[in-house]
């Protein structure tokens, strides 16, 4: 690669210091590297929908058409925000690691130097990660479409109290859940909300889905794994509560829409990949141990 585009989160990369420290060293290689300008993350509407909320993170089009890899600077949320913005340009990524866990980011900021030489020097390797697809529908009507990399999640909106959620699979009724809601993660997104809702963890090269319930009223509830080429439908009942806040669905955490009852979500595979620029030989399962005793 010699042509390089970095994305920062400017909140914890102060005034873009990793950045441009990265850009020097890359040019001083030889490379050309831009890094993107700050954008203000105001609401603005989801290309996709007209009832969802966007909080614009990267603006692709300013994305050079010469560049061959991204670098992301900063945690897990900013990598997945990177990911939906750039997947259309399908360019691989490479995450520098500012937050905490960073079960995506791989790279510590403190050590990019040695990864760069690695990247420079073609010891990498590009590895798919599956995506998700969610299709809100009211009424027969589609009021929103976006995709996901981690995860999809229909939860309660407003004050506290339980959904019903009727789950179908393929056309056909599956259960019912009465929770605070549901999560539909792929295998990347095993290791985030998924699993603190107690959903189990899954190597990120797998390819199925995961249904897990958030705080379910039930004592016999369990995490269920799903083919990844299954359609997953979630239909909204009612709550129980005397409030009509209805339920909201978000798309890693980045893009919602707001759901009355009876509105459908359905989730299935996305045909979009993201790609994840690989320097190091370390395995899930060593991955694994180090960020679990953390």
């Amino acid at each position: 690669m010699d042509h390089f585009y970095i994305i920062t989160n400017y909140q914890k990369d102060t005034e873009g210091r990793t950045a441009f420290a990265i850009q020097a060293y890359l040019e001083e290689q030889g490379k050309t590297c831009y890094v993107h300008e700050r954008l203000s993350e105001s609401p603005g509407k989801n290309r996709k929908g007209t009832d969802a909320i966007r909080f614009h993170y990267t603006d692709v089009d300013k994305i050079p058409s010469d560049v061959e890899g991204v670098l992301v600077i900063g945690g897990d949320g900013t990598l997945l925000r990177a990911a939906r913005d750039v997947v259309d340009r399908k360019l691989p990524l490479l995450g520098v690691n500012m937050g905490t866990l960073g079960y995506l980011a791989e790279i510590e900021c403190g050590s990019f130097q040695a990864a760069l030489d690695q990247l420079l020097a073609g010891e990498y390797h590009v590895e798919p990660r599956m995506m998700i697809c969610g299709e809100a529908r009211r009424h027969g009507r589609k009021i929103f479409e976006d995709i996901a990399l981690n995860d999809i999640v229909i939860m309660r909106n407003g004050r506290l109290r339980i959904v019903d959620f009727n789950v179908f699979v393929d056309g056909e009724f599956l259960k019912s859940y009465s929770a605070d809601g549901v999560i539909i993660s792929t295998p990347t997104g095993s290791t985030g909300y998924n699993l603190s809702a107690g959903g189990p963890i899954v190597a990120p090269q797998a390819s199925l889905m995961l249904l897990t319930a958030i705080a379910p009223h039930t004592l016999s509830s369990r995490p269920i794994v799903l083919p990844a080429e299954a359609k997953i439908t979630i239909e909204v009942g009612s709550s129980h509560g005397t409030d009509i806040d209805g339920a909201e669905a978000t798309f890693d955490g980045d893009t919602s829409v707001k759901l009355n009852s009876g509105d459908r979500i359905t989730i299935r595979r996305s045909e979009q990949e993201t790609m994840l620029i690989r320097t190091k030989t370390t395995s899930f399962l060593e991955i694994l141990r180090e960020k679990m005793n953390k």
